[in-house]
């Protein structure tokens, strides 16, 4: 697969089938992981693979929950501007997100593999972060989907008790990405452009140019 087709299509891809992911394929996600670069090469990190029924039952009640609390909190804005004007195009857009991220609570049970990343002595994820997205980049190239979320930090004592992390040792919980076979289409997603959200040598510097479309495909 070209690089730039990884790149651009590696989205969030959360509605998957349960259709185990071969052990093979899990060895060239793990071992692409593990060559992305680490502050001073310390590589100090943790992957936890789980594909344990009765395990993701204990965790798939805590996600939903984690959940809940995002909408009523983090969300709430977003989520009543939606309800109140579901009409709007921003709306629309972002009905589209809420869907696909409820879909995965109500169905977290049924992922076939999750990947759980730990860096230890490291809170800012400097170390960790390119693994993470290391490990998301091969599954595409294996056709899996994959999607990362952060939220069992709303619930972090419980699952660390789930999963038996330890207490004293400086691990801290990255993210958990879900993969599996998707159901759906692989595309490039739509993005605010760059050079809105792109600046140089100030704050409020022009950038210089604009890119109005995906560069990729080349067209």
């Amino acid at each position: 697969m070209d690089v730039f087709e990884a790149l651009y299509t590696t989205r969030a891809m959360r509605r998957v089938k349960p259709d185990p992911i071969p052990e093979d394929i899990q060895k060239s996600i793990l071992d692409a992981a593990i060559r992305a670069p680490s502050g001073g090469n310390s590589q100090n990190w943790r992957f936890l693979l789980i594909d344990d029924a009765d395990l993701k039952a204990k965790l798939g009640p805590l996600y939903r929950e984690c959940m809940e609390t995002l909408w009523g909190t983090f969300y709430k804005d977003r989520v009543d501007a939606m309800n109140a004007d579901p009409d709007d195009p921003e709306n629309v857009q972002w009905r589209r997100v809420y869907n696909s991220a409820n879909w995965l609570a109500e169905n977290f049970e049924t992922y076939p593999l999750l990947m759980l990343a730990f860096s230890q002595h490291d809170p800012s994820g400097g170390s960790i972060f390119p693994a993470v997205w290391n490990a998301m980049l091969a599954a595409r190239a294996h056709g899996i989907g994959s999607s990362l979320t952060s939220a069992f930090l709303l619930k972090w004592p419980d699952v660390a008790a789930a999963l038996e992390v330890p207490e004293d040792e400086g691990w801290n919980f990255a993210g958990c990405v879900t993969m599996g076979y998707p159901t759906g289409r692989w595309g490039v997603a739509p993005r605010t452009p760059a050079h809105e959200v792109a600046f140089r040598n100030s704050w409020d510097g022009a950038l210089g140019f604009e890119i109005p479309e995906p560069l990729w495909p080349a067209r």
